[in-house]
């Protein structure tokens, strides 16, 4: 039973399944159906007869002849066998054949597809016809009264082009003639090739405008402007040789013959219509015109500096010799009293080559002064100045060097003047001191400084004076006085302090036998010259009775002077 039931199951499902499918195959034939009603009812053929209003000859005539066979074709032939097919497909689908029905539909809707393409083109190529037509018609409407504009201003202003007004006259021929060619095209229904001459014509005349209005400023500026202006220039050259320029290494009156023999080259390549010529033979000689002025200028603004500053160089340069002339005869007479450093003469001898080649260098310029250009006697003036500033400083600077030998000299004598008077003030101190006697390294040390003094003055006495030997002796004895005095001020304030707390010591002496033992030691060591230790043992035995009384008679000591 269970069986049975399943088999009628399956039968019900396959019979809607069925009918489902053949539903879908009758939807798609219905929209083929309306597809195909929907071409069938477009007005094609009035589209078409559009161009029925252009000349119906030659190309457009064959375009149209195809156009209307394939739409009867279209019409007759290919929607009437779809009618036919969309039969079958309905027909295969009442019987269920659904591969039949399903390619039927397909190749049904792959003919209306390539009917559907086959129409759009025609109509755009329709369109395509008819707006090439129109935009020529109104293109060559404005390019006419162009062409007629150029042979009038040609016939008006003749004599701005020269012999190559024929050549003018044969272009404006060559677009009449491309005129006459479209017309021609036009009339027999050629419009596309006709649409290519207007595109050539439309390039053409804008060319012909542009080198008509271009023309007559090519042709001026190398027939009257540049020559003329080179004229000038070569006129001023001849000015300013005879007022004394010395340009004649310039070169200018060849390049301007040859910028003008260029010129008239570039007339008859205009004559020819060759603008492109004229217009570099132009630019290069502009350029070049604008260079040789510029450079003119350069060489009357050297020629006023040369005059101007050449005096002044002169007297600077002199000057600056007399005082080297002068400081050489100091030098001479240094070198026998003074050992001149070699760094110092290697620059006493620079300076000297130096002012030399500056007086060499003017004395060329000035027998060359009639023939050389005034640019390069103004760089030579210009480097002379800064060669000269630059000397010139220097030159104070060594003078400065050599009066500091002598400076030097006096400053070490009058320092060994005053470390002898603060030797001798430190020996009477000493001497009148109360201490019991001076430690023999003191009298070692104001020996010594003595001794360094001495060399000082040696030095100084010694031909030539080397001041490097004697600042360097001169550095010793200042530090060996140095060290006695203060070696004198330590050993006078250690005896005073070292008194000041025996005396305060005393006190504690008669109640104290180990304080009076020490204090009797440093006092011998007192009696012996030796201070520092006698101060030490006498401080170490007050601290132990009575802290702190070391700082305090330091700081009464200071109070008291």
């Amino acid at each position: 039973m269970a069986y049975i039931i399943g088999c009628i199951l399956v039968i019900i499902a396959s019979i809607i399944v069925a009918l489902i499918m053949r539903k879908r195959i009758y939807d798609q034939v219905d929209r083929n159906e309306e597809w195909k009603l929907d071409i069938l009812n477009r007005d094609i053929a009035s589209q078409l007869s559009r161009i029925k209003r252009l000349n119906l000859s030659g190309e457009t005539q064959e375009k149209f002849e195809t156009w209307k066979e394939r739409w009867e074709q279209i019409v007759s032939k290919e929607l009437s066998d779809i009618d036919g097919l969309l039969f079958d497909a309905e027909e295969a689908a009442d019987r269920y054949r659904f591969p039949t029905a399903k390619k039927l539909l397909k190749s049904i809707e792959k003919t209306l597809q390539s009917i559907e393409e086959d129409i759009q083109n025609m109509l755009d190529e329709l369109e395509e016809l008819l707006e090439s037509e129109e935009t020529s018609r109104k293109e060559m409407e404005e390019l006419q009264p162009h062409i007629k504009n150029a042979r009038k201003k040609l016939a008006q202003n003749r004599y701005q082009y020269g012999k190559a007004e024929v050549r003018f006259e044969v272009a404006i021929d060559d677009l009449e003639e491309k005129l006459a060619t479209y017309n021609e095209l036009v009339a027999s229904g050629n419009y596309m090739e006709a649409r290519q001459v207007v595109e050539e014509l439309k390039e053409d005349v804008a060319e012909l405008d542009k080198q008509l209005d271009r023309f007559p400023e090519l042709y001026k500026a190398c027939k009257h402007e540049l020559p003329t202006q080179l004229d000038d220039l070569y006129h001023g050259l001849r000015e300013m040789k005879e007022g004394g320029y010395h340009i004649e290494h310039l070169g200018f009156e060849k390049e301007i013959h040859d910028y003008q023999r260029r010129l008239l080259d570039a007339v008859n390549a205009l004559d020819k219509a060759d603008m492109a010529t004229a217009q570099s033979v132009i630019a290069e000689t502009e350029e070049r015109i604008e260079d040789m002025y510029q450079i003119l200028e350069q060489e009357a603004i050297a020629k006023g500096f040369v005059e101007t500053k050449l005096p002044n160089y002169r007297s600077m340069l002199e000057e600056l010799d007399n005082d080297f002339q002068e400081t050489k005869a100091e030098v001479d007479v240094l070198k026998n009293s003074y050992y001149l450093e070699d760094e110092d003469m290697e620059e006493y001898i620079t300076l000297e080559k130096a002012i030399d080649q500056l007086k060499t260098q003017l004395r060329e310029l000035l027998e060359n002064i009639d023939v050389t250009p005034h640019s390069e006697s103004r760089e030579i003036l210009e480097n002379g100045f800064q060669q000269l500033e630059e000397l010139q400083k220097r030159h104070e600077t060594f003078k400065k060097g050599i009066d500091m030998l002598r400076k030097d000299e006096l400053e070490a004598k009058e320092s060994i003047q005053d470390m002898k008077k603060q030797i001798r003030r430190l020996h009477r101190r000493l001497n009148k001191s109360n201490i019991p006697g001076v430690p023999m390294f003191i009298w070692n040390m104001m020996e010594d400084a003595v001794e360094k003094n001495d060399r000082v003055l040696a030095l100084l006495e010694k031909q030539p004076l080397d001041i490097n030997e004697v600042q360097q002796a001169l550095a010793e004895a200042q530090t060996a006085v140095a060290n006695i005095s203060e070696q004198t001020e330590t050993i006078l304030e250690q005896a005073y302090l070292t008194e000041r707390v025996i005396q305060y010591a005393n006190r504690y002496r008669s109640q104290n036998a180990t304080l009076a033992n020490k204090l009797a030691e440093s006092e011998r060591l007192f009696r012996s010259f030796e201070y520092e230790l006698a101060l030490e043992k006498a401080a170490h035995a007050l601290e132990e009775v009575e802290p702190g009384a070391l700082k305090r008679i330091e700081a009464h000591v200071e109070e008291t002077g």
